[in-house]
């Protein structure tokens, strides 16, 4: 007795991960061949540690030497927990490497503690002239 054939849809299913490659590798097509390069290996990334990246929020993941002169740096941004890369996003190095921030994150973070450090000096300073006009 024969075997049964396989529906050809079985066989582009298989394959069906490809199709998403392809439309990636479009949508980075107007951009440089190094920084495509680094957001796919971001997304590599991202997709590979999936769930653990809470765990490992604000780590570097990895060192890469572009040139004599130049280190790329991947890592996982304790504020947006994104796979970031130090030359498209920033970094701002935590020298223990437990919160490591992106650009935008550590920008956004040092505006909320300028507003905090504002908002507490003019509190003590008004509190101060009440101080002195009571006495």
């Amino acid at each position: 007795m024969g075997r049964a054939r396989k529906s050809k849809t079985s066989k582009r299913d298989k394959y069906a991960s490809f199709g998403d490659m392809s439309d990636e590798a479009e949508e980075d097509a107007d951009l440089p061949k190094d920084e495509a390069g680094r957001r796919k290996i971001k997304r590599q990334y991202a997709e590979l540690l999936g769930i653990r990246i809470e765990k490992l929020r604000g780590r570097i993941l990895n060192r890469e030497r572009i040139n004599k002169t130049i280190e790329g740096i991947y890592f996982i941004c304790a504020g947006c927990l994104k796979v970031c890369h130090s030359l498209d996003d920033g970094l701002t190095e935590d020298p223990a490497n437990q919160n490591n921030l992106c650009g935008a994150c550590s920008k956004e973070r040092a505006a909320a503690q300028a507003a905090a450090t504002a908002k507490e000096g003019g509190s003590t300073r008004a509190s101060s002239r009440k101080r002195a006009a009571a006495s």
